[in-house]
């Protein structure tokens, strides 16, 4: 089931995605919000009709990285021996479609595409035959990274953490197997990444049973489960696209800071 959250004569709410093909997506409402039991209203909407959004508002964005070795390879770093955690803000997030703004304090912007992980209910050290209980799906994430600033700073607040540097989407996909799944960027029409989620060090059990040790878990939240090698350049115009096999796409173009 794909969930979306969307916009739509100023309105806000959710919705279940049907159909297949650009011009053949529709939004089922959603009577409620998506992590109990919810009713469909049977209003139906083109996708196209309607703007879509960040597909969830979480509380906190958890973010691992140095999960795959070619990656760790290529910025010239070792492979942690326990997941590697980090948080970007909620501020941070925009949806599918929304810009990237360059940020003014860096001259080099890179992409680094992610499988997102949502949490489905309240949890506290979760153990690991428990993890998929918790989950609620998954999505396609971009952890948009000012990599001069990360290199100068050490910190990575300010690197990860700008406004838009999460973009987030299109929607939850919340009945998949993520164990081996394609993970693609191309910019500009370009391939940059192509991996598989089967590269992962450390697996998606270990890093929800890693960080709810240390943090309760609430719905919504996002864990950012690292990105395969290929990571590189972003420019002003560049429109950088996300793809995750069985999930679907998520675009950005990258503006100007105004």
């Amino acid at each position: 089931m794909r969930i979306a959250r969307f916009s739509i004569d100023g309105n806000v709410g959710y919705g279940v995605v049907e159909g297949e093909g650009p011009d053949g997506l529709v939004l089922d409402i959603i009577k409620g919000i998506p992590y109990a039991d919810f009713e469909l209203s049977g209003t139906k909407v083109p996708l196209s009709k309607v703007r879509l959004l960040p597909p969830v508002l979480p509380n906190k964005i958890v973010a691992f990285g140095r999960n795959y070795k070619e990656h760790a390879a290529e910025l010239g770093h070792e492979v942690p021996d326990a997941p590697f955690a980090f948080l970007k803000p909620s501020t941070s997030l925009v949806g599918t479609g929304d810009a990237i703004t360059y940020p003014s304090f860096s001259e080099e912007l890179h992409h680094e595409a992610e499988l997102a992980v949502v949490i489905g209910r309240m949890c506290r050290e979760v153990p690991r035959e428990r993890v998929k209980d918790v989950i609620f799906g998954y999505t396609c994430a971009n952890d948009v990274t000012a990599r001069d600033v990360q290199r100068r700073e050490k910190q990575w607040a300010r690197a990860k953490g700008f406004d838009s540097a999460c973009p987030l989407g299109p929607w939850v996909e919340t009945e998949l197997d993520p164990s081996d799944l394609t993970i693609q960027c191309t910019v500009n029409g370009q391939q940059r990444q192509l991996g598989r989620t089967s590269e992962m060090v450390h697996s998606i059990e270990d890093l929800i049973v890693n960080i709810s040790e240390a943090m309760t878990l609430l719905p919504g939240d996002v864990i950012l489960t690292g990105t395969p090698a290929g990571v590189g350049p972003l420019n002003v115009g560049d429109e950088v696209a996300v793809t995750i096999e069985g999930i679907g796409t998520l675009t950005n173009k990258v503006i100007k800071r105004g």
